[in-house]
């Protein structure tokens, strides 16, 4: 008689095709385990970052990405207070050396966590994609410079910079997750190009924040 088969549930590990069915899933212990570095080069793992706290997870294409510099600027403009009161952390991933971490911080004007994967093993395990989708994203509303504006900032601060490096892959694509506590998804969303990045209110309102006024100072309005 042979013996019967078991059949074994692993947890969700995200694919490029995955949508709604993600949401409510958990993430892989194997990619919980993988590491993030901090600026002073520490180690830890990805999973600790929400372990024990839900967390908006923005994962950026290169810190030397215009659109990523005026999108995380924006980013910064979300007052802690109203994270604090909705029990919520916000937490960028760059994909350069750590040694980016700080300067690409006083640049942004960014106050929040912030970490780096500069081997790109949590952005290929969570399916992020590689390359330019040509695809309609429509306007930005976090995007005030043009395309050619834009890559001519970031070439001058390509040459200008202490290291001439553009600081992460420049195909890499980023994406933004809602997770925690623990390994539960709450939201992915996956950039198709440059512009795809979800509107920062749209995702701030998925974790019960007010959305912000993004225009000038870090206002929140009231609805």
């Amino acid at each position: 008689m042979a013996a019967p088969v078991t059949r074994q549930v692993s947890a969700w590990v995200l694919s490029p095709a995955s949508s709604d069915a993600e949401r409510g899933q958990p993430l892989a212990a194997a990619v919980a385990e993988l590491p993030v570095l901090d600026a002073s080069g520490r180690r830890l793992p990805f999973g600790a970052l929400f372990r024990e706290r839900r967390a908006v997870v923005v994962f950026v294409r290169h810190f030397l990405c215009y659109v990523c510099k005026e999108y995380v600027e924006d980013l910064a403009k979300i007052p802690k207070s109203v994270l604090r009161e909705a029990d919520v952390t916000l937490i960028v991933i760059g994909q350069s050396s750590y040694h980016h971490i700080e300067p690409f911080c006083k640049l942004t004007g960014y106050s929040h966590e912030i970490y780096v994967d500069p081997e790109r093993k949590i952005y290929k395990r969570l399916g992020m994609k590689r390359g330019e989708e040509i695809s309609s994203s429509g306007q930005s509303p976090h995007i005030k410079s043009s395309l050619l504006s834009g890559s001519l900032q970031s070439l001058w601060r390509a040459v200008t910079g202490p290291l001439f490096d553009f600081q992460g892959d420049p195909a890499q694509q980023g994406g933004t997750l809602i997770i925690g506590p623990g390994n539960s998804i709450h939201f992915v969303h996956r950039d198709r190009n440059r512009l795809d990045h979800k509107p920062i209110n749209a995702v701030l309102q998925l974790v019960g924040v007010q959305p912000v006024n993004f225009m000038s100072r870090p206002t929140v309005i009231h609805v």
